[in-house]
């Protein structure tokens, strides 16, 4: 192996056949021919490290404050101003917590979640696996889609239906920034997350909340008022993506990491580290939505216009209601705000899709051929839904694609929970006995409430329903059966068994990985696991 910083004649690449990678193997690489611009971790111990690990973590923040957490925020804030707030603080802990588990998986077995799921499921489960994991990307891009397509009309007062459209050139924008690597988008994207940070702080310094009732309303449980419990589990199903899983597991297999135990441990440490940054980015500005609005809508000054917005307050009133209280600048930096997240989710949910598809199906497409499929599949319902129904049916399209979402989690999530309890797959860096009761209790805390808002948004849905009686009770019928069939795939994959054999790349003891140490360095101290090259290569060919 050629030492760390220089460049073999012959490329090395880590091929995704077969149930361990194999080193400079004569197999056909993920990617032919190209100048990859590698990440290398130094050797030595350093905090300085830290910043060479930094940028995956802003990535997958994207989806804690993407636009439909905008309208969840914004309506549990016009609701109950600050008493939801210590959902937001729970749901981010848990978070946090999840995400570490997936970059985990990564770093130590040197493959993302869709290719042990590929490695791991018969035929027939690996290919729902990868169609729900499919849907789960469509369902968050609608949100982006429609945010993108209300900040468009915030902005330059372009018709919805216009801006859905539009919103179709983003695939442009990609293009342009896949030229230039993995390191210049993760900067593209902080810099996208630190114009929300700063759009919804000055809105937020300017409404001037009673920052006592915000902290109380962080620290203070409570739920209180019909329809709490609903806008609850509402934020916390919001919050924990099941395709965060597969992009954040695919992105820290960007980094040339030591394959050392310290290395690897090191690598863990500073993954977490680093997320826990980015996610505390979105949970400020996630508290400070859901303050602002809070504080809008409980201001005396409010005209009997405002107030009915606020009973039922969606992305495009908001930008009204902040207009009509605190100003026209206020709307444009709300625009502002929700283009830099529909943009910067856009891009997020593309890679996720690219590496669902490349790890279930071992099939890969080029990106902007997988962004247009995306975009395509999520603009045609969007579109047609602005057109029939306009803002306010838009609206609601979101909160279709969140329930979709909390219906999805259960089948990213618990595979992620097996597989890293495993020591079939994580050897020695298998979850301890305390970590994976935590992160078990937090999963099926999460997944039992993603059921109940499954199941009683169906029961409202079917009540409120035009049909007739006898139409509803065949409808709720099919509806709780495939409800039964749903809750059987899921104790299906709580309840099966690991299978296949997965050691990590270099572990301790006589669990170390196969490694060839041709430049005769200490294969301890000093072996590298060269970066994937469909990770860290994200630009078009020439």
């Amino acid at each position: 192996m050629a030492a760390p910083g220089q460049n073999s004649s012959h490329p090395q690449f880590i091929t995704s056949h077969g149930n361990r990678e194999i080193f400079g193997g004569p197999s056909s690489p993920l990617i032919d021919d190209v100048e990859t611009e590698q990440i290398i971790v130094p050797q030595e111990k350093s905090w300085k490290n830290l910043f060479v690990y930094m940028g995956p973590g802003f990535l997958v923040s994207i989806a804690y404050i993407d636009p439909g957490n905008f309208e969840t925020d914004l309506q549990s804030g016009a609701q109950f101003k600050y008493e939801l707030l210590w959902i937001i603080l729970i749901a981010s802990i848990a978070a946090l917590i999840i995400q570490s588990l997936a970059a985990k998986l990564g770093v130590v077995t040197g493959k993302h979640l869709a290719e042990h799921c590929r490695a791991e499921y018969a035929t027939a489960s690996n290919f729902i696996l990868w169609l729900l994991a499919e849907l789960a990307v469509v369902a968050c891009d609608i949100p982006e889609v429609i945010g993108t397509a209300f900040a468009l009309n915030m902005l330059f007062s372009i018709p919805v239906w216009c801006g859905v459209l539009i919103t179709g050139l983003s695939t442009l924008l990609l293009l342009f920034l896949q030229q230039y690597g993995i390191r210049k988008l993760e900067f593209f994207i902080a810099f996208l997350v630190l114009i929300m940070a700063a759009c919804f702080f000055v809105e937020l310094g300017y409404a001037k909340p009673r920052y006592s009732e915000i902290m109380k309303g962080l620290f203070v449980p409570q739920l209180k008022g019909d329809g709490a419990t609903g806008l609850a589990i509402s934020l916390l199903g919001a919050m924990v993506m099941p395709h965060n899983l597969f992009l954040h597991s695919a992105l820290v297999l960007s980094r040339r990491v030591p394959r050392s135990v310290h290395g690897t441990k090191e690598a863990c440490r500073f993954y977490t580290l680093e997320s826990a940054i980015a996610l505390s980015l979105a949970f400020l500005i996630n508290v400070s939505i859901i303050s602002l609005s809070g504080t809008v809508c409980s201001s005396p000054s409010l005209n009997p216009d405002d107030k009915i917005n606020c009973e039922d307050l969606d992305l495009n009133k908001a930008s009204f209601l902040l207009r009509n209280v605190l100003g026209k600048w206020s709307s444009k930096l709300f625009g502002i705000a929700l283009l830099a997240s529909g943009q910067s989710s856009t891009i997020t949910g593309t890679y996720a899709g690219q590496y669902v598809m490349q790890g279930f199906l071992d099939l890969r497409i080029t990106p902007w051929k997988r962004n247009l499929l995306t975009r395509s599949l999520a603009i045609i319902p969007s579109l047609i839904v602005a057109i029939i129904g306009g803002s306010a049916g838009a609206g609601r399209l979101i909160i279709i694609a969140s329930m979709i979402l909390s219906f999805e989690l259960p089948f990213a999530l618990l595979p992620l929970l097996k597989f890293t309890s495993s020591k079939k797959k994580m050897g020695s860096y298998a979850n301890s006995f305390a970590t994976a009761g935590l992160t078990w209790i937090i999963s099926l805390f999460l997944m039992a409430i993603n059921v109940y808002y499954l199941i009683t948004s169906f029961v409202k849905l079917l009540l409120n329903s035009k049909l007739q009686t006898v139409s509803k009770v065949f409808s709720g019928i099919f509806g709780f059966a495939a409800i039964l069939v749903y809750l059987a795939a899921v104790i299906y994959l709580a309840l099966r068994k690991n299978r296949k054999n997965t050691q990590p790349l270099l572990s301790s003891g006589s669990e170390l990985g196969r490694v060839h140490d041709n430049a005769g360095i200490d294969a301890e101290t000093s072996i590298y696991s060269l970066p994937r090259e469909d990770i860290v290569a994200m630009q078009l060919p020439q």
